[in-house]
């Protein structure tokens, strides 16, 4: 059962992650499970125990030899995620504890193979959950869904906020969202993130993440801030919210969901938005939720609220100044070949800028958050 050491006979060409992962194995405690142990555990990774597939691989469900139940995340050998994403993922999230974080058991390494290990989480992903074809959205009560939303925004702030050396994760989405058995949301899947020191304004990087989720001024110019989590975290809000994915949305009246949204909020219907399946639900609380996530999804990065600021709009019952709050950026992929941003057309007057214009110039005041109690 023991921790096991990387196997003596690959030689660096069939195991190019060694010094790496003997790096980070010696400093972080990692445990290092043989590929043996792990094909044992999933039953030769059967597929009536996949639980979950995606861009990167397919998770399985297994059991390892103290009986405790993992979530085996395999790697494909034609994968995008190349050896930097995989060492990426071990190293931010073995460096990071948090209720609502997901916690990595351990990983393999031989040979070509390139397989995490996490807890496992019995209800999968919100996505699944929620928003899948076979969901059970009645299960889904306004306490759970407000619960999901402020647990997701507390983890992010965790990131953003309270540690030495902040983490953007990049590819914040419903499928990235996993929950336990008492629906306790935990962020998963760290193969994008990016480290952000506090010195720094910006990152300037490849872009990468899921169509639907993409900030704006991220996708146009690569220029990555924790403003891009944020936008991403308030389409997921709204997708929580009325229990709609912004991808299949596209589908039904060639609207996206925050493009919908927007034209609900200014003919002050956004009643219209919520999830009725969900029953009884206080309007006035939720009605909040779907302002917070307006301001998170603003074109201009900058007025887009921190973590910490979200949290607070999201757990106290505050007014919320929404004369500073601007229409949302979002990316038309679905209507041309090309992609390019937009605000919603019927956007106020202080948004009438062209696109030639620098609609998400990140010099516009953060005056977004300004609040007043009841």
């Amino acid at each position: 059962m023991g921790w096991c050491c990387l196997p003596t006979r690959a030689n660096k060409q069939e195991n190019p992650y060694s010094n790496s992962i003997g790096g980070i194995y010696s400093e972080k405690n990692i445990r290092l499970f043989s590929y043996a142990e792990l094909r044992s555990a999933t039953d030769n990774f059967n597929r009536t125990n996949k639980v979950g597939r995606g861009g990167f691989g397919i998770v399985y469900k297994g059991t390892i030899r103290n009986g405790r139940e993992v979530a085996v995340k395999v790697l494909s050998a034609e994968s995008r995620q190349g050896i930097r994403e995989f060492l990426t993922e071990i190293d931010v999230i073995s460096n990071v504890k948090h209720p609502n974080l997901v916690e990595l058991i351990g990983c393999c390494v031989e040979g070509s193979n390139r397989i995490l290990v996490y807890e496992y989480l019995k209800n999968s992903s919100l996505d699944r959950a929620l928003l899948g074809s076979n969901s059970e959205p009645a299960d889904f009560t306004w306490s759970i869904r407000s619960a999901i939303c402020l647990g997701v925004a507390q983890g992010l702030a965790y990131l953003h906020e309270e540690i030495a050396s902040p983490i953007v994760h990049r590819d914040i989405k419903a499928s990235n969202i996993l929950l336990d058995k008492n629906y306790i949301p935990k962020i998963g899947d760290f193969g994008l993130a990016k480290l952000f020191p506090d010195n720094v304004t910006h990152i300037s990087t490849r872009v990468a993440g899921t169509t639907g989720y993409l900030a704006p001024e991220y996708a146009w110019h690569g220029q990555l801030t924790k403003k891009a989590d944020i936008y991403s975290f308030g389409v997921l809000v709204l997708e929580i919210v009325s229990g709609t994915s912004s991808s299949r949305s596209i589908l039904t009246d060639d609207k996206i969901l925050l493009e919908k949204t927007w034209e609900l909020y200014e003919a002050k219907k956004l009643k219209e938005l919520i999830d009725h399946a969900m029953g009884e639900y206080p309007e006035e609380e939720v009605i909040r939720y779907i302002k917070v996530a307006l301001f998170c999804i603003q074109a201009a990065a900058a007025r887009r609220p921190s973590m910490p600021q979200v949290v607070t709009m999201l757990s106290k019952p505050i007014r919320i100044n929404e004369r500073e709050l601007t229409a949302p950026g979002y990316i038309q992929e679905y209507k041309s070949n090309e992609s390019k941003a937009s605000t919603s057309s019927h956007s106020r007057s202080k948004n009438t800028a062209s696109e030639d214009s620098n609609m998400f110039s990140t010099v516009i005041p953060p005056t977004v958050t300004e609040m007043s109690p009841r």
